[in-house]
């Protein structure tokens, strides 16, 4: 079993020839979010991802196993929605709604694609948008702070929250003061993340 333990993220200036002619490692992105995995590469061979917690594959990215082959990251064709719109303004009502709702998002320059949801299609439908299901690759935007998603029971989530936190006292801390008050609870960080 080919053991893979480093990432190197496109565009990571390896020649193109020998990208070529590494194996794939083609899948979705769920897999692709995960740091510990076994597969199969498009040349058949087993392989185990030993990566970094928290570490996002992207297709275009080489992996490098432990003998120092390279294996090329591919994305995965799998169940999506689509989303375009005529107008620019109701795409963007439709990506506010899904970030409400902390749906993983790929923003393209006219779409936006998420992980196929029939409630979430006909929630779009509503909103005046085509949603069409499809089999495509799926790269949703990273977090905010550099990683995916977070909810307040992860372990970065203290981190994001303490960020979140100074730039707030920062701004309020220097006369900013916007008739906010100076009412603080002791929960917070649960007020960060209600549904």
């Amino acid at each position: 079993m080919l053991k893979i333990d480093k990432h190197l993220t496109a565009p990571h200036g390896i020649a193109s020839v020998l990208v070529r002619r590494a194996p794939k490692l083609v899948l979705p992105f769920a897999d692709r979010s995960k740091s510990r995995l076994r597969a199969v590469l498009d040349n058949g061979a087993d392989a185990a991802l030993f990566l970094p917690r928290g570490t996002v594959l992207r297709g275009g990215d080489l992996l490098v196993a432990e003998d120092g082959s390279f294996i090329e990251v591919r994305a995965a064709a799998e169940s999506v929605l689509e989303v375009r719109a005529q107008d620019p303004h109701a795409l963007m009502r439709a990506a506010y709604h899904l970030g409400n709702r902390h749906t993983p998002v790929e923003i393209g320059r006219d779409y936006l694609r998420l992980e196929y949801d029939a409630v979430l299609a006909d929630m779009l439908r509503r909103l005046g948008v085509q949603a069409e299901r499809a089999e495509l690759p799926f790269e949703p935007e990273a977090g905010a702070y550099g990683g995916g998603h977070k909810h307040g029971h992860d372990a970065t989530f203290a981190e994001d929250y303490a960020a979140a936190q100074a730039v707030f006292h920062e701004h309020h801390g220097h006369g900013h003061g916007h008739g906010h008050g100076d009412v603080h609870h002791a929960d917070d960080a649960d007020c960060m993340h209600k549904h």
